[in-house]
């Protein structure tokens, strides 16, 4: 019997490699996750972000039977955060928990080392959650109406503030101006709680606030709820108008949601997004979202990358007419 020629044998060898190494990626999404996967976070610990995260850690160590680690890097206003996600390998075990600040950096930094929508793989939107307009209870307003009035004919220097630069609370104060013609000064704070202790205590004027602790301060009756910033009402809050019934048009909406570095496999991005999904409509963790002032949301990765995209043009067109800055 004759034996095969070296080259043919040679050949057969490197086909079989090849097919094996084909096979391996394969292999391994079908298999995903065989280790523990971590979830960055732009927030410090007890931190709503964190908060967030830790929810769905919890669960998803109980359905993809690996821990799923909350990895904290509050610092940048999440420019660290996204840069490590964007830097990761693209095989599901390093995601990160963006929120509205992703989008808006970029409107404030043409320079960021990434981009954030093209630099990422979506994989869900988890929540929607607007502001809440708060004002001292002294303040001499107790409607959105009267609050407009009373912003359009202040005498003197009107001040608003915020939790910091580029915040939403910052970006919805500079859209009301916008809006209105209201004339009215920004002061940033290192933080929302710094920032509303400083309207209890009547520091400034008023301050479009996370709605989870304005409503805190608002249900002590250390500060007035006036509207929320989402275009409608929300279930949480029935009898606040949104600031759209009476500025049609004006809409300032936070949001979470999850992504991975760009690249990653659809069937790894799929497993995720379902997991993630099931997890957002167990009833205690929905109930947990809208007493919180949220909605829920559970988009899928097309819906989310445009979300993103269009959440970026927003901010980039309203960052350069009202001239807000880094620094």
């Amino acid at each position: 019997m004759k034996s095969r020629p070296l080259f043919s044998r040679a050949r057969g060898a490197l086909l079989l490699a090849l097919c094996l190494a084909l096979a391996a990626p394969a292999s391994a999404q079908q298999d995903y996750p065989t280790r523990p996967i971590r979830f960055i976070t732009a927030a410090a610990q007890g931190g709503t972000s964190d908060i967030l995260a830790r929810v769905f850690a919890v669960h998803l160590t109980d359905t993809l039977k690996q821990p799923v680690v909350v990895d904290n890097r509050a610092s940048a206003s999440g420019v660290i955060a996204g840069e490590l996600t964007a830097n990761a390998p693209p095989d599901g075990y390093t995601l990160l928990l963006a929120y509205h600040q992703h989008t808006v950096n970029a409107a404030l930094n043409p320079k960021l080392p990434y981009h954030p929508v093209n630099s990422f793989t979506p994989i869900t939107q988890l929540t929607t959650a607007g502001l809440m307009l708060v004002v001292n209870p002294a303040t001499p307003v107790t409607n959105l109406k009267e609050f407009v009035d009373w912003t359009k004919n202040f005498k003197g220097p009107l001040n608003f503030g915020s939790a910091g630069i580029g915040t939403g609370g910052h970006l919805a104060g500079e859209l009301y101006k916008l809006m209105t013609g209201v004339k009215a000064e920004h002061i940033p704070y290192k933080g929302s709680g710094p920032a509303l202790m400083d309207l209890i205590a009547g520091q400034y004027h008023f301050n479009f606030a996370g709605i989870q602790a304005a409503q805190t301060q608002v249900r002590g009756g250390k500060l007035r709820g006036l509207a929320v910033t989402t275009s409608k009402r929300i279930a949480a809050l029935p009898d606040l108008p949104a600031v759209a019934e009476e500025l049609p048009g004006f809409e300032v909406v936070g949001w979470y949601g999850v992504i991975g570095p760009a690249g990653l496999p659809r069937p790894i991005g799929t497993r995720l997004h379902d997991e993630f999904v099931k997890v957002l409509n167990r009833p205690d963790v929905r109930e947990r979202i809208v007493a919180d002032g949220s909605e829920p949301a559970g988009t899928t990765p097309e819906e989310f990358r445009l979300f993103m995209l269009a959440d970026l043009a927003k901010w980039a067109k309203l960052v350069k007419e009202s001239g807000a800055k880094l620094d």
